[in-house]
């Protein structure tokens, strides 16, 4: 059994993020008699200056990358599709924003001492892109939390303190020293990388093809 170490650069408001996640754990399906993941999550901030209250998807959307309204419904009819064919609902029929994550970059830090972080991002995602939730609601955002069994207090006690504020600096100062710019990216056994939205294929090929070169190594 191969032993693979993945870490995921991400960031909740990134929908290719939870695309290409949701291939990988395909592709770790199909393999899963010959690979075995040990999988972690990194801190990356799309919008590090976004206010706390928050601004309109389509709005930031314009702003940021210049996209004209027919641009935009092009993207977002790619972005579902893409989606349903990774096995993950989108929803843009209401009104949708964007936030700063900072916040759930530093309860995810948490969870992953309470062996949570997974299923914590992936209760984000849901919240986010299917459920429309607003997670710069403190109370909202509690609620997720609570929902995949962590406890609610402590995390509001983090969320009204500075705990893992300096961890979750850290390690975003280590990822751009690393060169890393773009979400997602998947590190690899610490030495090999995918970007982007990768198809199950992309991530099967190149397991396959990091066996090989580690077990020619080892000779």
């Amino acid at each position: 059994m191969n032993k693979l170490k993945i870490d995921i650069v991400s960031d909740v408001m990134c929908p290719w993020c939870i695309i290409g996640y949701k291939n990988l754990e395909t592709a770790l399906a199909q393999l899963s008699d010959k690979f075995a993941a040990d999988i972690s999550w990194k801190p990356f901030e799309l919008n590090p200056d976004m206010p706390v209250l928050g601004q309109d998807l389509n709005e930031h959307l314009q702003q940021k990358y210049g996209l004209s309204e027919q641009q935009g419904d092009e993207n977002r009819q790619r972005i579902l599709e893409m989606g349903e064919k990774a096995g993950f609902d989108f929803n843009f029929d209401g009104k949708r924003i964007m936030i700063n994550s900072f916040d759930l970059h530093r309860l995810l830090t948490w969870a992953a001492s309470e062996g949570k972080q997974t299923e914590l991002k992936l209760a984000f995602f849901k919240a986010h892109f299917t459920d429309l939730v607003y997670l710069n609601e403190q109370d909202t955002l509690l609620d997720v939390v609570q929902s995949v069994g962590l406890d609610r207090a402590r995390a509001k006690q983090i969320l009204d303190s500075g705990e893992y504020f300096q961890e979750v600096r850290s390690e975003q100062n280590a990822l751009q020293q690393m060169g890393i710019t773009s979400v997602p990216t998947f590190i690899i056994n610490e030495q090999y990388a995918l970007t982007g939205g990768q198809p199950s294929d992309a991530f099967v090929q190149a397991f396959k093809q990091i066996a090989e070169q580690e077990a020619q190594q080892q000779q």
